[in-house]
């Protein structure tokens, strides 16, 4: 009978691992899975004082150009989810938020991925400088949140952390109740 083959060494990224990891599932069957480890990551909907949703247009490589996202990043060693959506919001739309509300969290990739990202809303906007990475692409979009909610169904707006962050932030500013993310 051959040995198994033994799983590929891991990749070590920038942002991510990936390996392949031996696993009991619940019904007590062994398999060897491929798994990406990520540290999570923020995502922010900024909201002015007159309503106007602040959205970024970004080039994503892997996506095969631009996309309309919220301003989110990966979480930093120790960071806060908290502190990384504070940080992302002024790095990448140049207003600073004075009110964060958590929304939720969303895993976005559950069948190979471990990330988890922390969804806000941001409020009582004010203007600061933004400060780009060197890799961030980017230019900032206003809109109303009704244009923003018609792009995400006309699916102009196909990033789904976005997605998921306008729709519960959408909830939140109207009233409605907003999902738990216990």
């Amino acid at each position: 009978m051959p040995k198994p083959k033994e799983p590929p060494p891991p990749y070590q990224g920038r942002i991510i691992r990936v390996a392949a990891e031996t696993v009991t599932l619940p019904n007590g069957e062994v398999t060897r899975l491929d798994v990406v480890r990520h540290p999570g990551a923020s995502a922010v909907v900024p909201v002015k004082d007159d309503g106007t949703v602040l959205l970024i247009h970004q080039f994503r490589h892997a996506a095969g150009g631009y996309l309309y996202e919220v301003p989110a990043g990966t979480l930093a060693e120790g960071e806060s989810p908290d502190a990384c959506a504070m940080r992302e919001v002024e790095e990448e739309t140049g207003y600073r938020a004075g009110r964060l509300v958590r929304l939720g969290s969303i895993v976005t990739a559950p069948g190979f991925c471990d990330e988890q990202i922390h969804l806000y809303l941001a409020t009582r906007l004010e203007q600061s400088r933004q400060s780009l990475d060197h890799d961030e692409v980017l230019t900032v979009v206003e809109m109303s949140l009704d244009e923003a909610m018609a792009k995400v169904h006309d699916n102009t707006i196909r990033d789904a952390k976005s997605i998921a962050a306008l729709v519960l932030a959408s909830e939140r500013i109207k009233g409605q109740p907003v999902i738990s993310d216990k």
